[in-house]
């Protein structure tokens, strides 16, 4: 019997050697820092009390503190500081008429999942509806308006008047002599506003920002430098799959930078290590279905993997009984530790959701061998499910919710909001950055295809369409997922956290496929190279 014919994606290795790897040290996790970072803390909480009686000044600091990445150590204080923001009448005494008062405390209460109605911007419109020329000096003001119009939700006019009133007007600026600082700031947030933006990156980028204004903290932004240090770990696993499956991308560190864009607080270490493992396997599995697999193994596969069953490993070739039992062991590992862990048991969950990825896998497999090609609503049906998000945001509950319940577990099997708009933008964002590179290696169309077979329109048109459908998904996320009071604020966050790494990692292209572009220097800037200390 002859060879099997494969097809092969010809991915690069991985520019991440093990032995770099393991040579990596960090110094941020010995006492000294420790014992420093806890008196900084007490510090910056003294810091928000303080400042209690001035709740504009309140609402800046808890912003700065956001964009720092160290308001999670505050999560009491920023509470109960939001909690008085959202019940005062007058919204913030002595600033009413403060555009950019107004739009802080818009998008502070939204992100914390208060409902705050647009009519507050009232009062800077004119009778025409439209927002007041005179406001068009007012860039800190402009700046704050525009990243609040990406808070909004279906329907509402005067948010997308306020976005449309804010581009405008800072892109205006950019033609005009500012100040460099302002200057980046504004080109910046309109690249990806601050809602839409990985955390993690954001602080990053927001420390460096922040040392330059005149109006800095010393003391925010030394514990931000510390804090984003002592985060500053990675993780290794030698799952050895890369090396027994060559036809495969070796994207491991690639999926710790997923890991850190979906939770990098470190009590959420486990997540983060577990949800690393299950990218490695994604990676794997997903180049099995797209590009190594024969129909038949993989509908073979299919059946195994969906029926759970170690005893059908005879029927698959080899390479895929060694990934089927890495699989099934993690699985079980994890299945173990959240039993022991916290009383429940996982397994009639964890091996669903991996069935049901399959199954998807399997269709679009079949569409690819017969040469169909699906509308945008048949592919998007399919696609928001076999871009992983389902499988990742529900083993994400099992890891950071305690204690786990299951109407929760049952609802999430169920396709609500919260995994499903999260699910959709990472489907949409990866098409914009893969499509073109996926093609020319002759795989299935996807979404920018599909709306072009649909419609008949040219390749720009349905780039601009799937980027307005991302738009529009965002503002359903801001209504049903920010909103929702059925789960932790910590589930949600980490839900919404799913959307914005994914428009991360394909921001400027295949930013988890192709290793050695922006996805290396966001790599080194978060996992590698610590900010310098006195």
């Amino acid at each position: 019997m002859g060879e099997i014919a494969r097809r092969s994606a010809n991915y690069k290795p991985t520019i991440w050697s093990d032995e770099f790897i393991q040579s990596l040290n960090s110094v941020y996790g010995e006492k000294i820092y420790l014992e420093q970072a806890e008196k900084l803390k007490v510090e910056v909480k003294a810091l928000l009390e303080k400042t209690n009686s001035d709740p504009f000044e309140q609402i800046e600091v808890v912003d700065v503190l956001q964009r720092l990445g160290i308001s999670y150590h505050f999560t009491h204080c920023v509470d109960e500081i939001m909690k008085h923001i959202y019940i005062l009448d007058d919204g913030l005494d002595g600033h009413i008429d403060d555009l950019h008062a107004t739009s802080l405390r818009f998008r502070l209460l939204r992100q914390h999942g208060y409902k705050i109605s647009p009519e507050v911007f009232n009062k800077f419109m004119d009778e025409t509806g439209y927002f007041k020329s005179t406001l068009c000096d007012d860039t800190k003001g402009l700046l704050s308006l525009y990243e609040a119009s990406y808070l909004s939700t279906e329907g509402e006019s005067i948010m997308d008047a306020a976005k449309v009133f804010a581009t405008h007007h800072l892109k205006e600026k950019l033609n005009h002599n500012i100040h460099d600082n302002l200057a980046e700031e504004i080109t910046h947030a309109l690249e990806l506003p601050f809602h839409c933006r990985m955390l993690r990156l954001e602080s990053r980028w927001f420390i460096d920002t922040y040392q330059k204004r005149q109006d800095m903290n010393p003391l925010l932004l030394e514990l931000a430098k510390l804090d984003f240090n002592m985060v500053q770990t990675i993780w290794h696993t030698k799952t050895k799959l890369a090396e027994k499956m060559s036809f495969a991308r070796d994207r491991l560190v690639e999926c710790f930078l997923w890991t850190i864009g979906f939770t990098f607080e470190p009590r959420y270490r486990y997540c983060r290590m577990m949800t690393g493992k299950l990218g490695v396997l994604i990676t794997i599995i997903d180049d099995i279905y797209d590009v190594y697999g024969t129909l038949d193994e993989l509908e073979i596969f299919t059946d195994v993997v969906k029926r759970w069953d170690i005893n059908g490993l005879e029927q698959l070739p080899d390479y895929m009984k060694i990934f089927f039992l890495a699989l099934f062991n993690t699985v079980n590992e994890m299945a173990y530790d959240v039993l022991r862990d916290k009383g429940f048991n996982i397994l009639p969950y964890s091996p669903y959701r991996w069935a049901e990825l399959c199954q998807k896998y399997i269709v679009e497999a079949k569409w690819y061998y017969s040469g169909y090609k699906p509308s945008l609503d048949e592919y998007l049906s399919h696609g928001w499910v076999s871009i992983t998000g389902p499988l990742l945001i529900v083993h994400a509950y099992l890891w950071i919710t305690n204690p786990l319940k299951d109407k929760h577990l049952e609802d999430l099997q169920r396709y609500p909001e919260i995994v499903k708009w999260p699910s959709l933008i990472c489907r949409l964002a990866d098409d914009l950055g893969t499509s073109t590179d996926e093609l020319n290696r002759g795989d299935n169309p996807k979404s920018v295809q599909c709306y072009m077979h649909d419609t008949g329109c040219s390749e720009k048109d349905s780039r601009d369409y799937i980027k307005n459908l991302i738009g529009s998904t965002w503002k359903k996320i801001n209504e049903d997922v920010l909103m929702n009071s059925e789960y932790s604020r910590d589930f949600i966050e980490t839900s919404i956290n799913f959307a914005r790494i994914s428009q991360c990692m394909y921001q400027y292209g295949d930013g988890h496929g192709v290793p050695d572009r922006e996805s290396k220097e966001r790599i080194l800037s978060l996992l590698i190279e610590p900010f310098p200390l006195p």
